[in-house]
C-alpha cells in the first residue's frame, strides 16, 4: 500500500515548499520521531507536531503534504551509521566498541522500531525508509569492520560464522525488551560480545 493522503486542505497541500534552514528542519524530524516513539505512528498527527515545534500546520503540509511523507522523510535525515569510525586495529575490540555504540542507541532505536511495528506493513515507502535509516548503515558498518579483521589475517573469510554475526547484533538488541523486560545497554552488550559473539570468531 502506498502512502495515503493525511487531512488537510489541498490548497495548502499542493502550495510550494517554504525555505526553512537544516537546523530548523531537523527540530521537526526530531520532534515527530520523539512522538512515535512516545504516542506511536497512528496517535501522531502533523498538527501535534506544529504544536509541540511552535509552527503552524500549514508549514509541515507545504514541506512534506502528508504524515507518511514527513515521517520517511524523518527517518531518512538519520541515514548515518552509529558504528563510523569504529577501527581500532583489534576485531575484537572493534566489536566491544560496537556493542557499546549500540547500546547507547538502543533504547530509541527499539522503541522506533516497535511504534512503526503495523505502520511498516501498510507502507512500502515507510518500511524501506526504516530499513535505511535503522538497519541498512550499521549492517554495512558492522560488515566492513568485519572485512578488516579478515584483511588483518585476525580471522579466515571463509569462518561460517562471519555471516552470523550482524543477525546476533541486532538479534539481541530486539529481543532482550522481550526476554527479559530491559532495553540492552552497553554494558549488557558488551558482556555479550564476549560471552558469545567473540568466542563464535575463535577470538578472545
Amino acid at each position: 500500500m502506498t502512502s495515503q493522503a493525511a487531512e488537510g486542505p489541498e490548497t495548502v497541500a499542493a502550495s510550494r515548499r517554504s525555505k526553512i534552514t537544516p537546523e530548523r528542519e531537523q527540530e521537526f524530524f526530531d520532534a515527530v520521531l520523539d512522538q512515535i516513539r512516545e504516542c506511536g505512528y497512528e496517535a501522531v498527527t502533523m498538527e501535534g507536531v506544529a504544536s509541540s515545534t511552535r509552527c503552524s500546520k500549514s508549514t509541515l503540509y507545504r514541506q512534506w503534504k502528508t504524515k507518511p511523507q514527513f515521517v520517511v522523510a524523518a527517518l531518512r535525515s538519520r541515514r548515518r551509521s552509529k558504528f563510523d569510525g569504529i577501527d581500532t586495529g583489534s576485531l575484537a575490540d572493534d566489536l566491544r566498541e560496537v556493542a557499546r555504540a549500540a547500546g547507547r542507541w538502543s533504547t530509541n532505536d527499539t522503541k522506533l522500531l516497535s511504534a512503526l511495528g503495523h505502520a511498516v506493513t501498510q507502507d512500502a515507502e515507510l518500511a524501506q525508509a526504516l530499513r535505511e535509516a535503522l538497519v541498512e548503515p550499521e549492517i554495512a558498518a558492522l560488515r566492513q569492520i568485519l572485512r578488516r579483521g579478515v584483511d588483518r589475517g585476525e580471522i579466515v573469510a571463509a569462518h561460517p560464522a562471519l555471516e552470523f554475526i550482524p543477525a546476533q547484533m541486532f538479534g539481541v538488541i530486539r529481543a532482550r525488551p522481550v526476554v527479559d523486560a530491559e532495553y540492552a545497554d552497553p554494558d549488557y552488550l558488551v558482556r555479550f560480545v564476549e560471552a558469545a559473539v567473540l568466542p563464535a570468531l575463535g577470538l578472545t
